[in-house]
């Protein structure tokens, strides 16, 4: 079996709210690889929480907001002054307005779709600025998509334009750090349990659906997306990948038509 030693290394995972987060996911077979982590959370809150979870752990937990640059500059400058370095991020952060997951589209606000892109799309781009400086031998970054950043899903909405505005980030930041072998990618996720999932309406529904009509007839696990953002971080498996949106949805994302219930599956044909 391929045995990763990442003792040494140094991550920063922004976004777990609990165990069911997919970055808790991302940060776990970091942690068992001997990588030492930096946790970042949005507010005092969110702090007992991670604390129960990284108990154990040799980890920092900094508290970051990263609609405020400030912060995001504190957070970055601890991270200097205790490890001296970063070699990988992990950015599971999105957030829009819950009103714009409930109403339709044409009813966004422009204060709804500034606070949306900033979090859920800038953040992205202020993170990578900073985390870059500190990787001066290369490094990576992974951030969290979903399919409906290149097609409709009814009701994410403000989240789909914020996830194409994401995506989009990811190739062109990509391809600005290429030469200092800085790779940027997204992992485009089928529907998982998370909090964040039960906000959109209907999530049981596209829950169950996309596991049916999948190629392989099934969801996905949180912990399939954290082996697949491992192989990504990990320059010994994915180090010839930047600029991508990695697809760990079962195949959902390349079906080109829902199967009705009775329609013959010629897979099941004998021979």
């Amino acid at each position: 079996m391929y045995s990763i030693d990442l003792s040494g290394k140094v991550g920063l995972v922004m976004g777990v709210t609990n165990q069911r987060s997919l970055a808790w996911s991302i940060a776990q077979p970091l942690t068992r690889a001997g990588a030492s982590l930096v946790y970042s959370y949005q507010g005092e809150r969110l702090r007992p929480s991670l604390e129960k979870l990284t108990e154990g752990e040799a980890a920092s937990l900094i508290a970051c907001d990263v609609t405020d640059d400030a912060q995001l500059d504190d957070l970055f400058a601890a991270i200097e002054a205790e490890h001296g370095h970063l070699d990988f991020v992990v950015h599971a952060l999105a957030y829009a307005p819950a009103t714009t997951f409930a109403r339709p589209f044409h009813h966004v606000t422009r204060e709804d779709w500034r606070i949306a892109m900033d979090v859920s799309a800038y953040s992205l781009v202020a993170v990578t600025h900073r985390a870059a400086r500190l990787m001066p031998q290369g490094g990576s970054i992974v951030t969290l998509s979903y399919l409906a950043a290149e097609r409709v899903v009814p009701h994410y909405n403000m989240m789909g334009v914020a996830k194409a505005a994401l995506e989009a980030s990811v190739r062109y930041l990509a391809y600005d750090l290429g030469p200092s072998n800085v790779r940027v990618n997204a992992i485009s996720a089928g529907p998982v349990r998370t909090v964040a999932a039960r906000s959109i309406s209907g999530f049981g529904d596209m829950f169950s659906e996309g596991g049916s009509q999948s190629m392989m007839k099934r969801n996905i696990t949180a912990e399939e997306v954290g082996r697949a953002a491992f192989a990504v971080l990990i320059p010994e498996f994915g180090g010839g990948v930047t600029g991508e949106t990695i697809y760990v949805d079962a195949g959902f994302n390349a079906i080109g038509m829902f199967i009705p219930p009775g329609y013959p599956d010629q897979r099941d044909e004998p021979g």
